[in-house]
């Protein structure tokens, strides 16, 4: 079986990981280029750069412009900190992301044959939303909720909408997490907002494999970045 996107990353991750906690690679030195590492993991730049995002995201690693990707200050991993509210939140919203890993991909693939244009245009109108409010450095998370609802709408199941409805902003992981500077972080943000986009173009063009890959991939993601985040605590 083909290791998807989301596995690849994962491992890549966990390899520079490993190489920054154990000293092989100390602060101030420079991460391989893309292209290097393409070639050291046999993975596509799409791959390397999810990898170095979910590392930046968590603090490992950081972008100097024009120069390159740098390890960060080892301490810099432990530099947020969360309240005893959030720390308690992360078990469950893992487990959310887990449960959502399994039924939207799924509705998404719904969606993508049973949507109206009526449906459609809801999704898109929440996706540009949420671009808007990443823009004037506002609080996405109802947009984003929304963008999920639509979605839900669109299979025409209301058991769908009615699961999404009860979970409530809380579906959105970075709701229950107002410390962490990625929840108005603009490039954090515009890359979740690009994976839904892959999803909403995949749901407009008819396409439920491609619209159950997005959606996975999307979740998949998010599961990094928390998966990271229990491991620092």
């Amino acid at each position: 079986m083909k290791p998807t996107r989301q596995r690849l990353a994962q491992q890549v991750i966990d390899h520079l990981r490993h190489e920054i906690e154990a000293g092989k690679l100390k602060e101030g030195d420079q991460l391989p280029t893309e292209p290097q590492l393409e070639a050291q993991f046999g993975v596509s730049r799409t791959v390397v750069r999810e990898a170095i995002a979910d590392l930046r995201s968590a603090g490992f690693v950081r972008p100097l412009q024009g120069k390159g990707v740098f390890v960060s200050d080892p301490k810099a991993h432990h530099s947020v900190k969360l309240t005893p509210t959030e720390i308690n939140n992360i078990p469950a919203t893992l487990e959310l992301l887990e449960f959502r890993l399994a039924t939207e991909g799924e509705a998404a693939a719904i969606a993508a044959y049973r949507r109206t244009a009526e449906q459609e245009s809801a999704i898109r109108m929440a996706n540009r939303r949420m671009g808007q409010m990443i823009d004037r450095g506002q609080s996405t998370v109802d947009a984003d909720f929304d963008f999920h609802m639509a979605i839900a709408a669109a299979t025409n199941n209301r058991i769908y909408v009615d699961v999404f409805r009860q979970f409530g902003q809380r579906a959105i992981p970075r709701s229950q997490f107002p410390t962490l500077p990625e929840a108005m972080d603009k490039e954090y943000l515009a890359r979740v907002n690009a994976e839904h986009v892959a999803i909403l173009e995949a749901i407009a063009e008819q396409d439920p494999d491609r619209a159950r890959q997005a959606m996975r991939d999307h979740i998949n993601a998010s599961q990094r970045r928390y998966r990271i985040m229990a491991d620092q605590q």
